[in-house]
């Protein structure tokens, strides 16, 4: 495992302020620009769109990860990927085939990602690990900000590094919910090496500053 990203997710920012807060974070040093996509099905909550994202895209050069809690999410592939989407994850459980979806993100030249929530089995991202560009593992029930971080995660991170690196796969391992100072250095040591983070950026007094922190707390305990 080498290098580590941040993943700003602006489903905690100030949308009236969207592109200075997505700025602020990417000058602090964040790496990517987390979207979220809910459809109030798949989970209990709506959010953004196509819209969104290429207003994102407008906003900044960095990559646009794009998590899709969606019902059906292969109908969205062509509209992300026009919008400027650089990731597209979704859940398995989300649409009946999932390498042929795995395999049509890729054709429209994005990241293909899966999204395992706390309860679903690391071995159905075990079956299609060749096609997968980035394997996200949810550390919280998705659908809401500001969730504290199961502790029970961190042996499924681990589980999950080992798997990657049993199989000589290079896809990043993203961890997202409850990520804080508190819980990034944890979620680091058992494998992680990209951290989605909302709230503990957004909500903080200074988000730039709390992006540097959370990256210099990712690699030192204190």
């Amino acid at each position: 495992m080498s290098g580590m990203r941040i993943a700003a997710s602006v489903l905690s920012a100030d949308l009236l302020q969207l592109e200075e807060q997505i700025r602020l974070v990417e000058d602090a040093g964040a790496d990517w620009i987390h979207v979220d996509v809910m459809d109030g099905h798949f989970v209990p909550n709506l959010t953004f769109g196509a819209g969104m994202i290429a207003a994102v895209r407008r906003t900044t050069t960095l990559p646009v990860d794009v998590h899709l809690m969606v019902e059906r999410p292969e109908t969205f592939i062509d509209a992300f990927a026009d919008a400027g989407a650089s990731v597209f994850t979704f859940h398995p459980e989300a649409t009946r085939h999932v390498q042929r979806q795995l395999e049509a993100v890729r054709q429209r030249g994005m990241l293909a990602g899966l999204a395992l929530n706390p309860g679903t089995p690391l071995g159905l991202a075990e079956e299609v690990l060749d096609d997968l560009d980035l394997l996200l593992l949810m550390t919280v029930n998705p659908g809401f900000p500001a969730q504290e971080f199961i502790p029970a995660s961190l042996g499924k991170i681990g589980r999950a590094r080992h798997l990657l690196e049993e199989r000589g796969s290079a896809a990043y391992l993203e961890v997202d919910g409850g990520i804080s100072r508190e819980t990034i250095f944890a979620a680091r040591s058992a494998g992680a090496d990209t951290f989605v983070a909302g709230s503990a950026i957004f909500a903080a007094d200074d988000p730039a500053r709390e992006v540097r922190e959370l990256r210099k707390r990712c690699l030192t305990v204190t």
